[in-house]
C-alpha cells in the first residue's frame, strides 16, 4: 500500500506543479522567510496580480484556453 500512496503522492505534486496550485504556497513560505513581518498577500490578490502579470508580459506565453 504504501508503493500506491507514494505514487499518488508524486501524481498530486506534478499536477500541483502543472497547473500553478503550489505558486501561492511557495510565494507565502518565500515572503515569510525574506520579510518575517510584512503582510503576505491574500490567495485571491496573489491570483489576481499573477494573472495580470501573465497577461501584460507578451513574452511569458499567456493563453487563455
Amino acid at each position: 500500500m504504501s508503493g500506491a500512496r507514494r505514487a499518488l503522492r508524486h501524481i498530486r505534486w506534478y499536477v500541483r506543479e502543472l497547473t500553478g496550485e503550489s505558486a501561492y504556497e511557495r510565494y507565502v513560505a518565500h515572503a515569510r522567510q525574506h520579510a518575517p513581518g510584512a503582510q503576505v498577500l491574500s490567495r485571491r490578490e496573489f491570483e489576481r496580480r499573477r494573472a495580470a502579470a501573465r497577461e501584460d508580459d507578451p513574452r511569458s506565453g499567456f493563453r487563455c484556453c
